[in-house]
């Protein structure tokens, strides 16, 4: 006893060698598929599937079953093609088929943004962080550090407890290492101030003004010359304009994160923040590499010992046990390293002042 035929898809009957097309149904009894018109149900075709060249599927093509006869059946139901070569053991799907179904153009896309923006990084941020510089007014400079300076002074600082005799040699050996700086000594004001728990620390402010801690006078225990060593390095880092050059570089990463994260939630949102944080890491060790030959530069021309803040990284090594090396996660390079790069450098200058 036959089966009844099982309407397959709907789709259009286009007899060989004719541009006519027809609406038609595709039906299925076992093995056989045949072709009716939609009106009249006369038969077009008739073959078995083994002998039909069905095509590949691609995406939402439609798709082409030519039979022995020479005619073709066109549809759009890839669904019901697909089901129909399922159901005997036929693959026909086609190898780009499955390629796009995983979006192989979304991932080319998001390969191209990544990339995109490893350039934006690498190249254009640096352009623009130089730009901003450039363009930022010495009175954002002087509002940035008298409010930081102020927000300091009421949270952490107080005021120093060094008499004024002790701050007089300071205060003469800053002037005379500023007078051969780049903006000259009138650029720069130094501030001492007891650091409470931050300790032994000398920072830069972005206008000139620089930080000198009690703590850190204590702990170079009477060693005038290697306090002003670090001085000169934080002179430094006011020349190069580092601290400006790391807020706008903070500023354009993080835009350049929204660029590419959008909306994606907290946590990838610090995924690509924390990326970022490590891709800086290099700079800020450039940084202090550049304010360390800053520091001997200045000692030498003011006629004072240039290796003296490797005097200071050598208390680090023995009163704070730093004797690491740089590492991947370090802002800093690592003491040792930093003391022989110094040593090095105040050689070079050395030889070059010798006639």
């Amino acid at each position: 006893m036959a089966s009844n035929p099982i309407e397959i898809a709907r789709g259009t009957w286009h007899p060989a060698r004719s541009n006519q097309a027809s609406d038609a149904v595709l039906l299925a009894e076992d093995t056989t598929l045949s072709v009716r018109l939609a009106e009249g149900d006369a038969l077009q075709a008739a073959d078995d599937l083994a002998r039909i060249k069905v095509s590949d599927r691609i995406g939402r093509i439609p798709r082409r079953l030519n039979f022995v006869s020479g005619g073709a059946f066109v549809t759009v139901d890839n669904d019901g093609i697909d089901l129909l070569l399922a159901a005997h053991r036929q693959n026909r799907s086609g190898w780009i088929h499955e390629v796009e179904r995983f979006h192989p153009r979304l991932l080319g896309f998001v390969v191209v943004v990544f990339l995109l923006a490893a350039l934006i990084y690498r190249f254009a941020l640096p352009a623009l962080v130089e730009v901003a510089v450039w363009a930022t007014p010495p009175v954002v400079t002087e509002m940035m550090a008298s409010g930081t300076l102020a927000s300091l002074d009421k949270s952490i600082l107080s005021p120093s407890k060094l008499t004024a005799a002790e701050q007089k040699p300071l205060q003469d050996g800053f002037a005379s290492l500023a007078s051969y700086s780049g903006r000259g000594a009138k650029a720069y004001r130094l501030h001492f101030r007891d650091g409470g728990y931050i300790g032994p620390n000398a920072f830069a402010l972005p206008d000139g003004s620089l930080v000198l801690t009690d703590q850190l006078v204590a702990m170079a225990g009477g060693d005038t010359e290697m306090v002003l060593g670090v001085l000169a390095h934080e002179i430094g880092h006011v020349e190069q304009n580092h601290s400006l050059r790391q807020l706008y570089r903070a500023a354009g990463t993080a835009g350049l994160i929204m660029l590419i994260a959008g909306d994606i939630g907290s946590g990838g949102e610090e995924i690509l923040t924390d990326g970022a944080a490590l891709l800086s890491l290099s700079y800020s060790r450039s940084a202090e590499a550049e304010a360390d030959r800053i520091s001997v530069e200045l000692m030498a021309k003011a006629g004072m010992d240039p290796t003296a803040i490797g005097r200071f990284f050598a208390l680090l090594e023995k009163k704070l046990g730093d004797k690491g090396a740089t590492s991947m996660l370090s802002t800093h390079p690592g003491t040792p390293e930093r003391r022989k790069a110094i040593d090095d450098y105040a050689r070079l200058i050395k030889q070059k002042q010798t006639p």
